[in-house]
C-alpha cells in the first residue's frame, strides 16, 4: 500500500482551496490539476476547462480536492488537527485559517472560508487531557 489520501469534496473551489492551504502550511505544494473536458463537462454540468480534481500536499501529506458540486458539505464530523510548537504558531495558523470569511468556533476549533474544520492546538494537549490525575485533566479541559 502506498498510503491514504484524504479526498475533499468542494462545490467548485478545489483549486482556490488548494492554493489557499499551500499558502498557509510549510512544505506544501499544488500538484496535478485535471480539468473537465467536453465529455466530462456535459456529463457533470461543470464548465469545460474548469478544475475537476486538484492534488496538493500540506506539510508533505497528500490531499485531493474534487469539484463535485453542491450536494455534499463539510461538517465537524471530519476535521484536521494542526499540532503547533508555540503559542505564536497557534495564533498564526488560527488567524490564517479564519481569514476572509472563516469562523472561530471553540476549544481550538475553527472553520475556514470553504467550511472545512480545523483544530489548531499546542503540542502536549492530548497528554494534558489524559493525565492520570483526574483533577489535573479536568483543569486542562476547562482551560
Amino acid at each position: 500500500m502506498k498510503g491514504i489520501t484524504p479526498n475533499l469534496w468542494f462545490d467548485n473551489q478545489a483549486e482556490e482551496a488548494a492554493n489557499f492551504y499551500v499558502s498557509i502550511f510549510p512544505n506544501s505544494k499544488v500538484g496535478t490539476i485535471s480539468r473537465y473536458d467536453e465529455a466530462a463537462s456535459q456529463a457533470s454540468g461543470r464548465p469545460k476547462g474548469s478544475a475537476m480534481t486538484v492534488s496538493f500536499e500540506l506539510n508533505g501529506q497528500p490531499y485531493l480536492g474534487l469539484n463535485g458540486g453542491p450536494m455534499f458539505k463539510f461538517s465537524e464530523a471530519i476535521s484536521f488537527i494542526v499540532n503547533c510548537e508555540s503559542q505564536e504558531e497557534v495564533d498564526r495558523f488560527w488567524e490564517q485559517l479564519t481569514a476572509d470569511g472563516g469562523q472561530e468556533v471553540q476549544c481550538g476549533w475553527c472553520r475556514d472560508k470553504f467550511g472545512l474544520s480545523w483544530q489548531v492546538v499546542p503540542d502536549g494537549m492530548e497528554e494534558l487531557f489524559s493525565d492520570p490525575d483526574p483533577a489535573r485533566a479536568e483543569r486542562a479541559m476547562k482551560a
